[in-house]
């Protein structure tokens, strides 16, 4: 099993900057290829990064490329999304995802590839 708590989200104007943190808990995090999923207003939710589980391997969404950036800390357990420049098209419930037990080094796109979710930060961006 593994827990997952994000934060960091909040009110911003377009422009701003946040940074997201998702804490992991459970099994050991060094061994979870991770991600993050967005659902905007009546929308589906989507995919917005990924990262292998050594950190080395990263990949976006076009919709985010060049503004987010995911990152994670093995020893602290810890991933992150610094979201500069932000839009109110990114406003949305930010969702960390975990696919446990993954030694391949590769990173996921899809919502079906994760086993575990957390409970989501709501970010709005204001014009």
């Amino acid at each position: 099993q593994v827990q997952l708590v994000e934060s960091g989200g909040g009110l911003v104007q377009a422009g701003d900057s946040l940074r997201l943190s998702c804490a992991a808990s459970g099994r050991p995090f060094s061994t979870n290829a991770m991600g993050w999923f967005r659902q905007p207003p009546g929308k589906a939710r989507e995919y917005v990064a990924a990262i292998s589980m050594n950190g080395l391997y990263t990949d976006y969404a076009d919709s985010v490329k060049g503004r987010f950036t995911i990152s994670r800390d093995n020893a602290k357990s810890t991933m992150y999304l610094q979201m500069n420049s932000l839009k109110p098209e990114d406003t949305a419930i930010y969702y960390c995802a975990a696919r446990a037990g993954d030694y391949s080094g590769s990173y996921y796109r899809t919502r079906v590839e994760y086993h575990f979710w957390g409970q989501g930060t709501q970010v709005t961006v204001s014009s």
